[in-house]
């Protein structure tokens, strides 16, 4: 079975502040779906431009290093927040199918989004284990 984890490594002074990440079903299931709902606060407005650093790594070898325009990102997605994002509170459900293929292994997710002024946005670190678990 799989374990996971977050970590919030952004500042108070982010553009947006996390309140919970969580994931259903917990533990993630490869080739299954995969809700993730997030909630939190926009401290100020959010406009086109924001992006993310995305960086996932195995162990120390990166799989994907990739810039993402957070909200180009979001219309695509058909996401229920989309830019601009006006200040407030903010819950996000977004639901993906994870690859069978995932390999028995642990895997590290580092998110750093930056407002299209290249101010903090947010900072995420995100592990999944997929490595079988001792019972």
């Amino acid at each position: 079975m799989a374990t996971w984890s977050y970590v919030d490594c952004g500042f108070d002074t982010d553009a947006i502040q996390l309140k919970s990440f969580e994931i259903s079903p917990d533990p993630p299931q490869p080739g299954k779906d995969l809700t993730i709902t997030v909630k939190g606060r926009a401290a100020e407005r959010i406009e086109d431009g924001a992006y993310a650093d995305v960086t996932v790594k195995l162990g120390l070898i990166k799989l994907i290093q990739r810039r993402f325009d957070v909200c180009a990102e979001a219309r695509r997605a058909n996401a229920s927040v989309t830019c601009p994002v006006q200040e407030g509170e903010y819950e996000v459900v977004q639901t993906v199918t994870l690859p069978k293929e995932i390999p028995p292994a642990k895997f590290v997710a580092s998110v750093r989004g930056f407002t299209m002024d290249d101010r903090d946005l947010v900072c995420v670190d995100i592990t999944a284990n997929f490595l079988p678990q001792p019972k």
